[in-house]
């Protein structure tokens, strides 16, 4: 049931990239983030009233970089997904793996001296090598050059989750209710859609464009839902693994919706990502075991 709750989620993760794609012809990412947020916190705030969960915390500036750099992602990805390929930008966004392991890798480097210590990291720093290069084969035959800015965008967005996945760990080791978590970075979302849209404009909502939208939130909380019982009930390695079943669906999704072409050498710097990220997974457990689940 685990590894079900998990390619579920992956399957709501890669239909909301579907949504996004039809809803960009409408709306900017500003706009889209926004208005994810707004569908987002409306449910999370009847599901928290229904589980008697307080929207209190203990702990506002940890919920404040969480919203942060987990909207920047948001928005990244969001605008990646517009331009790119669907599996092209479902890929990026997923090097988060890789990009912790580049992060822990970094700390190693520094706080730890030459010689054991350092040797323990090398199938850590082979992951990085592999995850890099998969994202060179990805990118070169995958777009073109007018691409290469939402191509740089969409590995951002990758940072930045990796970021925001550090501090959902975090909340979550200092007691602070997954739902809790979910809702304020909606809120953050929201929030930060509302000032993006002062500055790059508001489109009209017209029927029937406006109605990808709301499918756009709850796919997001759906998928995020399943993400979170998945976690909370099965083995977490396991999971995680499945978890890149969304490129799966988002590459299948593109070539049967979009009729996106990705030549070979882009299919195997996908594969090549997708095992990295899955090594580096495993590699990272040791450093940050029982990770919560990631908000896309």
């Amino acid at each position: 049931m685990q590894a079900l709750w998990m390619l579920l989620a992956s399957f709501f993760f890669a239909s909301m990239g579907v949504c996004i794609k039809f809803a960009a012809a409408h709306f900017n990412s500003f706009e889209t983030v926004f208005y994810r947020g707004v569908v987002g916190m409306l449910f999370l705030w009847g599901l928290t009233r229904w589980q008697g969960v307080s929207l209190a915390t203990r702990v506002p500036m940890m919920h404040a970089w969480r919203s942060l750099v987990g909207t920047i992602s948001l928005t990244a990805w969001f605008y990646a997904i517009a331009l790119l390929p669907l599996a092209t930008a479902m890929t990026l966004n997923y090097m988060s793996s890789v990009w912790i392991a580049t992060f822990l890798l970094g700390g190693a480097v520094l706080t730890q001296a030459r010689g054991e210590q350092m040797r323990e990291q090398a199938p850590l720093f082979l992951t990085v090598i592999a995850g890099f290069l998969g994202v060179a084969l990805l990118l070169r035959p995958s777009f073109n050059e007018e691409q290469a800015f939402a191509g740089l965008v969409g590995l951002l967005s990758g940072v930045f989750a990796a970021l925001a996945y550090l501090q959902v760990a975090a909340l979550a080791k200092v007691g602070e209710p997954e739902s809790r978590t979910v809702f304020y970075f909606s809120l953050g979302s929201a929030l930060a859609g509302l000032i993006g849209m002062l500055f790059v404009g508001v489109s009209p909502l017209r029927w029937p464009g406006a109605l990808w939208l709301l499918p756009i939130g709850l796919l997001a909380v759906g998928g995020q839902l399943c993400l979170t019982r998945a976690y909370a009930q099965g083995a977490t390695m396991v999971v995680a693994n499945l978890h890149y079943s969304g490129i799966v669906f988002a590459a299948l999704f593109g070539l049967t919706v979009f009729g996106d072409r990705i030549p070979l050498i882009g299919w195997v710097g996908m594969g090549l990502i997708i095992v990295s990220g899955i090594a580096a997974t495993v590699l990272r457990s040791r450093t940050v075991p029982q990770v919560p689940a990631e908000e896309p």
